[in-house]
């Protein structure tokens, strides 16, 4: 009795499937890309609460030393004016709320929301 070698089954991508990895690769870097900086301020921005927490005894003083760190820190996204600054057992609390919107394609926006 004779064997017949059967044809081995093909592995691997087909183009079509290598072109629709590439797009999704490219999308998911073309997106990152754009959410790193925003990431980034928004570290700055808890930075610069924090310490104009640390630094100011009156919500002018607080608002006043975060504007200075912002001015610093190239912050555009929110001022010492957007700051909810309170006093919770003689110790400054500040808080605040904003919002970053990047642009994907067409009608389509990613929204990032911070709040703190």
């Amino acid at each position: 009795m004779k064997r017949v070698a059967s044809r081995s089954r093909q592995r691997g991508l087909s183009f079509i499937g290598l072109v629709f990895l590439v797009a999704i690769l490219v999308a998911v870097v073309g997106i990152g890309s754009q959410s790193v900086p925003v990431f980034l301020e928004y570290q700055a921005i808890t930075k610069a609460a924090n310490k104009a927490a640390a630094e100011g005894n009156t919500v002018a003083e607080v608002k006043a030393s975060f504007d200075r760190a912002a001015s610093i820190d190239d912050i555009k996204s929110i001022s010492g004016n957007d700051l909810q600054v309170s006093k919770v057992n003689d110790k400054v609390v500040v808080g605040f709320e904003y919002s970053r919107e990047i642009h994907l394609v067409g009608p389509a926006y990613l929204v990032y929301r911070f709040k703190r």
